[in-house]
């Protein structure tokens, strides 16, 4: 549990906090552009079990 507990102190840490707001600030922007929602919106669609029989997933199985 050694790497849990090191990657929640650099969470905590003023470094870590940069790194995640940054994160979070690319990845909204990533997210605002058109072709990119539509990328998103599709995963979430097939991953909610929404994305029709498209001959492609996981057999059958469950993820």
């Amino acid at each position: 549990m050694a790497l849990v507990d090191k990657i929640m102190k650099f969470a905590k840490s003023p470094q870590g906090q940069r790194a995640i707001r940054q994160a979070t600030d690319k990845a909204q922007q990533f997210a605002k552009d058109p072709k990119n929602r539509a990328k998103i919106d599709d995963v979430r669609r097939r991953l909610q079990g929404g994305g029709g029989s498209g001959g492609r997933g996981t057999g059958g199985r469950s993820l």
